[in-house]
């Protein structure tokens, strides 16, 4: 039995705070942008300065698409009435899903401005982005929140800010699937010589959306939501719309002749 009394904050400055969540934040794009650099961008300088320009855009939407999701989704009547608190984002709150809106946004109008394939930012970005989903679920892990179903299994854990019953790890389970085995699975079929554009984008989406539902049956919903439908949370519910979406991805670009770069 493990237990969590991990402080979410992981130093400070004087008076600054800096959280683990925040460090999650920032070390995932930044290793997510050297991996796509250095690895697979390696051999073309031209596509590598346009994606350090493509950065920026990147974490605004990010921030501005997951801060938005959490508000209009999942907790709408709150900021009604606390409306000043949507840009506290320090205090948290945001969603996956609405962040991963915010990417797609940016990396359109990035593309249209530059015209080009908006799947050859969107397939790289969706490789090297379970390297941040990684780095984020640990830091909800420290954070002890998403926390886990009560459970006995023999690697329970008993997350004490929350309360005193053992329960599962939820969010290493997601660190698992949605970072390293999501991050195989991307690479392994971006590496392909017949690997076509819009593949590892329609991939990611189907896979998250899977390894994201699987995981929601061993984590709590959120309490003030609940179960939306029988047994599906909210999470779920969002991940089922994010399968869909894949495989419209996947039939809509299959005739797609614009191979890799």
């Amino acid at each position: 039995m493990f237990i969590n009394n991990f402080d979410p904050i992981a130093f400070k400055i004087f008076f600054f705070e800096i959280r683990w969540y925040s460090l999650a934040y920032i070390f995932g794009i930044i290793f997510g942008w050297i991996y796509v650099k250095k690895i697979l961008l390696k051999n073309d300088s031209s596509l590598g300065a346009l994606f350090d320009d493509l950065i920026t855009y990147l974490i605004i939407g990010i921030i501005i698409g997951g801060r938005l999701g959490y508000v209009l989704i999942y907790n709408p009547g709150y900021y009604y009435e606390n409306f000043l608190e949507i840009f506290m984002i320090w205090n948290g709150g945001m969603s996956f899903h609405g962040g991963l809106i915010g990417i797609f946004i940016s990396t359109l109008v990035f593309s249209n401005k530059y015209n080009i394939n908006k799947y050859l930012f969107l397939d790289l970005i969706a490789v090297a982005a379970p390297i941040g989903i990684f780095l984020g679920r640990i830091a909800n892990f420290i954070n002890s929140e998403l926390v886990g179903k009560i459970t006995n299994v023999p690697w329970a854990v008993i997350f004490t800010k929350v309360d005193n019953f053992s329960r599962h790890p939820s969010q290493l389970y997601e660190a698992f699937l949605e970072g390293v085995i999501l991050f195989i699975i991307l690479n392994y079929i971006f590496i392909k010589k017949k690997y076509k554009a819009g593949i590892c984008s329609s991939a990611f989406c189907i896979f998250y959306g899977i390894f994201r539902i699987i995981s929601e049956f061993f984590r709590e919903p959120d309490m003030h939501i609940g179960r939306i439908i029988g047994p599906l949370s909210m999470g779920m519910i969002l991940s089922l719309m994010l399968i869909l979406i894949g495989i419209f991805i996947y039939y809509n670009e299959k005739e797609n002749k614009f191979k890799k770069f």
